[in-house]
């Protein structure tokens, strides 16, 4: 069977009316968080990418209010999924402890990725 890719997209995208049956205020706190992230993660990487591209200053007033509502979306995000900063922090401490032995950063141990299985 040959199909052209709007008509997939077509057939394939769950239809937004479904999405609105489906979803509950859980779902929609979650979302909210998530896409706040997102758009502060994108705010975020303008800052840096003036200042990397384009040579201007960095704008520091704006990089700690990104990071400020970074760190606001995040926490929304944990507590709507039932998590903590701490639990979050100790499993990055632990998957980096995996992948780099004694904490020792080489470009070998970051392509090796020992922290996941063979394949990922």
């Amino acid at each position: 069977m040959t199909i052209n890719h709007a008509d997939m997209v077509n057939a394939l995208a769950k239809p937004g009316e479904q999405i609105a049956e489906e979803i509950n205020a859980d779902d929609a706190h979650l979302m909210h968080m998530a896409i706040g992230i997102s758009g502060e993660a994108g705010e975020l990487l303008d800052a840096i990418k003036k200042r990397v591209i384009y040579r201007k200053d960095l704008d520091m007033v704006n990089v700690i209010e990104e990071l400020g509502d970074l760190e606001f979306y995040m926490e929304g995000l944990r507590q709507g999924l039932g998590i903590t900063r701490e639990q979050c922090l100790q499993a990055n401490i632990d998957k980096l402890g995996t992948r780099y032995k004694n904490f020792e950063y080489s470009n070998e141990k970051a392509q090796a990725r020992a922290d996941k299985p063979e394949g990922q």
